[in-house]
């Protein structure tokens, strides 16, 4: 069956590409605007194979594709496709020049504004997600944007527990961490993800520098207790080597944005005689976010954002405010792993960073989505 969603979202990943084939700059993107033909006719040849199977493709156009149906036993289907096409118009190459003319409002409203990006979830361990994030992340940067990003690692940690034979378990989102559990967590977030999201970065022209939050003291960390609610009723749990900011040194972050590059930070503190804490990294984001004054933190999740009621996807809600969002945690409308998220957002809002968004990783190219459109995508908490 034709799925709308998919067809979109693979026309703008090809055209992003096709716009930022050469240098990736957004001087370039301009000129590539004016496309040829033939690539548009290819395009169209290929996404009608893929989404309409046994389609007679035997020379095909733009133009014939929105006008005669191709497959006599499928005439339902060829016409939900030519309907899709004709309203959502194909794109051309004024099309394409409409589309970032449509971006740049925003892209004046933002440059040399921060945005921090806390990066994790499904967009982490996907190979084709993690290209689109390091895409958006290029473009924001040739577009003025200082970009930090904080990143996380939660599902590479429990992979690697598994490897060696430990259990994992979670409190109210946090993941109870013993001292052979955080050692792992270090190993696996400062000298693995972060090395590879900086290499990934380098490699599309993006001049980035690894961190950890004990380079420059640029987090003092103390023990963080798990807040669970029964009945109403707020308790505490001491779940190990599981950390929350006591200060941020944001100097070294602040440097290195003013040289031009951008700071990719592994969520480990250091306490007051040296042990390491592992923090979970929206509360660094949010932290990193409120320090520096950001205009935006976006939050990469694998969920659309906040819900009502999850089971029934009307009730979405697309924008939150500060009071609503702890009511929504205390009557247990937002529980488990959407607590952390949802008060990293308050904990940056009173730390004085501008907005603080909660979107979905899993849809590519959702950072640009949500900077670059009107509309925009996932939760804002306000």
């Amino acid at each position: 069956m034709l799925n709308e969603e998919i067809l979109k979202n693979e026309l703008a990943a090809r055209l992003l590409a096709k716009l930022f084939a050469k240098d990736g700059s957004i001087e370039n993107a301009i000129k590539n605007s004016q496309v040829d033909e033939e690539f548009l006719n290819n395009l169209t040849n290929e996404l009608v194979e893929k989404f309409l199977d046994g389609a007679d493709l035997s020379e095909v156009t733009a133009e014939k594709i929105f006008t005669t149906p191709k497959n006599p036993d499928k005439p339902a289907e060829n016409l939900r496709a030519e309907k899709i096409l004709n309203e959502d118009k194909f794109f051309s190459a004024s099309d394409k020049a409409e589309v970032l003319v449509e971006a740049l409002p925003y892209i004046q409203e933002f440059y040399g504004k921060t945005v921090v990006v806390k990066y994790g979830g499904n967009a982490m361990v996907n190979d084709e997600l993690k290209e689109k994030v390091m895409l958006d992340v290029a473009l924001m940067k040739y577009t003025g944007i200082n970009v930090v990003i904080v990143h996380g690692g939660g599902p590479e940690i429990t992979q690697f527990l598994k490897k060696v034979g430990k259990e994992t378990s979670f409190v109210s989102g946090l993941r109870v961490t013993d001292e052979e559990t955080v050692e792992i967590a270090e190993m696996v977030l400062d000298g693995k993800i972060n090395s590879e999201i900086v290499n990934l970065l380098n490699r599309r022209g993006v001049r980035a520098v690894g961190l950890s939050g004990k380079d420059a003291d640029l987090i003092r960390a103390e023990k963080k207790l798990a807040t669970v609610y029964d009945q109403g009723d707020k308790i505490k749990v001491d779940i190990g080597y599981v950390g929350k900011a006591k200060k941020i040194d944001i100097r070294i972050v602040e440097d290195l944005i003013q040289r031009g590059y951008v700071p990719v930070i592994a969520p480990i503190g250091v306490g007051e005689d040296g042990e390491s804490y592992n923090i979970n990294a929206d509360y660094v984001a949010a932290d990193i976010a409120g320090a520096l004054k950001a205009e935006k933190l976006l939050l990469l999740t694998d969920t659309e954002g906040v819900y009502k009621n999850f089971e029934d996807k009307s009730s979405f809600i697309s924008t939150l405010t500060a009071d609503e969002a702890r009511e929504f945690i205390k009557s247990g409308i937002i529980a488990g792993g959407m607590i952390p998220k949802v008060e990293a957002c308050l904990r940056a809002l009173n730390n004085g960073a501008g907005k603080a968004h909660i979107i979905d990783g899993r849809l590519p190219h959702s950072i640009i989505l949500e900077l670059f459109t009107a509309q925009g995508i996932g939760t804002q908490v306000e």
